[in-house]
Parts: structure tokens; sequence; C-alpha cells
């Protein structure tokens, strides 16, 4: 009977114990989800590829990455608490707190702004100063940051605010647009819609020209990754844990941006890789400015100075946001 009821205490304990470590593995992965911004593509490729590679299960992380529909309603999004991350820029940020929201950058992607105006070339025209763009109209998002930094960013630069004519459009239709020649000028971007652009232009027999912005005095931070104030209070490990995973896949891509671009696309079939792999190059040589002087994903503090000093003046904020508010690097140091 003793012998019995002894056998029966050890199967009760390995039960208990089998119970327990099934516990522990249910809760060993922490379940975040992360906004895009848009679809995937080179910008938001070390996300892809710590997703494709394995490095948020190693981190002990369960990761859904999703696409987003632009980067202002990203933001809002993260803040809301629709998603833990988000991959958002500064412009975004600044107005989301301006009007009581709690977002904040913890890591660079673009350390230096990635906007550009894109235009059909033709013979006999270059572009040598911004006076070459007077008059031009320029086809940019209906939510777009242009539609309030170019203003302010032809001021800076002793122009009239409306000597380039901002026309609003659905993002879908300005690669056309362009190339129908119903706007002289598109907004595009580093990573992302300028090689899409590029292509358009090849496969109809043109080739597309750029200005960037930061050519011509604009020297902003571009788009990172993003939380809230609350999240990092509240999952600080979680944070470090998802902001070291991304940017071993950003190192990753970095490295060997050609298996990136396999890895990416074994995910994503329906992504050109030609395309990709020019995001991709893009991405990498924006990814760091000061390579070797800090960890991949620092946030330059005189640059986000300089952004949120030009956003105040664009936006007219009148002091509401603070530099210190916009970022932390406690998560890349």
């Amino acid at each position: 009977m003793l012998e019995r009821l002894s056998a029966l205490a050890r199967g009760l304990v390995c039960a208990a114990g089998l119970g327990a470590g099934m516990l522990s593995a249910a809760h060993a992965a922490d379940a975040v989800r992360v906004n895009l911004a848009w679809l995937p593509q080179g910008s938001t490729g070390g996300i892809l590829v710590a997703q494709a590679k394995g490095y948020y299960k190693e981190a002990g992380l369960d990761v859904t990455v999703m696409r987003g529909y632009g980067g202002q309603r990203t933001v809002n999004e993260v803040d809301a608490g629709l998603f833990e991350f988000g991959y958002g820029d500064p412009v975004s940020v600044t107005l989301n707190r301006a009007h009581g929201g709690h977002t904040v950058m913890v890591g660079a992607v673009n350390t230096r702004w990635p906007g550009a105006m894109c235009y059909v070339e033709r013979p006999g025209f270059k572009v040598t100063s911004l006076k070459d763009l007077a008059g031009m109209t320029l086809g940019g998002g209906g939510a777009s940051a242009v539609q309030n930094i170019v203003p302010a960013w032809l001021k800076q630069n002793g122009m009239a605010p409306d000597a380039i004519k901002l026309v609003r459009l659905d993002p879908a239709v300005i690669n056309t647009a362009l190339l129908q020649k119903r706007i002289d000028l598109s907004e595009c971007w580093e990573g992302a819609s300028l090689a899409v652009q590029q292509a358009f232009a090849q496969r109809a027999g043109q080739k597309l020209g750029k200005v960037f912005y930061r050519d011509f005095g604009l020297d902003m931070m571009g788009s990172g990754i993003v939380t809230t104030d609350r999240y990092i209070a509240q999952h600080p490990d979680v944070v470090k844990r998802f902001v070291e995973a991304t940017y071993r896949g950003y190192a990753f891509m970095r490295d060997q941006p050609k298996a990136a671009v396999d890895a990416i696309v074994a995910q994503q079939p329906l992504l050109d890789r030609a395309i990709l792999q020019q995001q991709i190059a893009e991405t990498n040589s924006l990814i760091s400015d000061e390579p070797g002087k800090h960890k991949i994903g620092w946030l330059r503090p005189e640059r986000i100075n300089g952004t949120v000093d030009f956003l105040s003046r664009a936006f007219d904020l009148g002091g509401k946001v603070k530099p210190a508010d916009l970022y932390t690097n406690r998560f890349v140091e």
C-alpha cells in the first residue's frame, strides 16, 4: 500500500513538474506586433530578415509583422496600443507627441533624411539650384510629411513657400502621374519608393533624376524603430531584446545583402528581387553615417535637435516638443 502511494506521489510530482514546464514554455516567448508603415521593402528589411532568420525567436519573442498604411497612421497606432513597435519617422513622432501622444524612437534606420523629389530627365534640363524647380508641381501623398516640410524647406533656402506647387495625390497613382507628365515632380524615398519609381521609368523608356532635400540644408533624422514611453516602462527587457534582434537583422542585411534578399523573398515571394536589392543597398548607405563611432541604430543627438527645431517651424509647434522627448539611445548603447 505504501509502495503504491509512493508511486502515486512520484507520479503527481512528475505531472506537476511537466505542467510547470509546459506553463514555462507557453510563457517563454513574449508576443509583440510590428507595423512596417508600408508594404515589405528594403527600408524595413532588417525586421524581415530578423523574422526570416529566427533572430526574434532566439530572443524569446513571438513577433507578428504586419504591413502599414503610412508613417503617421503607424505611429498613432503604436501609441494606441494596436502595435508594440512600428517603423516610424521623427515627423510623425513629433506630431504625435505635440498632440499628447507617447511615442518615442528607440533606434535609427535612416540616420539621414531619405526623402527626395524625382523628375523625368529631359534634354536641356538640369537642376543646379532650387530655383530651377520654381513653378513646378510636386505630387505627394495627402497625408505625407512633404506637404508641410517643403514650404518650410523652401523658405529656409530663401525661396517663397509656394515656389513649388504641392498637389495631394493617392500614393498609388504618384508614379504614373509623374511618367504621364501630370506632375513635374514626385515625392520619392530611398530604401522605398525611389527604386520602384526608377523601375517604372526604365520600363517606360525614361530615366529619373532626383533632388535630395538633405543636399539643400535639410539635416534631419530619418525613420527608425518606434514604441511608447509606457511600453518601455512596463517591458524594458522586451524592448531591449526586440531592438537587439532587429539590428542583428540589419547587420546581416548590411554584411550579406544578397543573402538578405534571398531570406526576405523566401517569405515574401511577390517582391521584385531587383527592386528589393536596390532598396537594401540604399538602406545600407543610410543606416550609419558615422561607422565605427557608435553601434548600429544610434540616434544622433545633434541631428535630433536640428530635426525638432525644423519641425517646430514647419508645423508651428511653438516648442511643444523637446528633443529629449523624441528618442532614447539606451537600447542601442
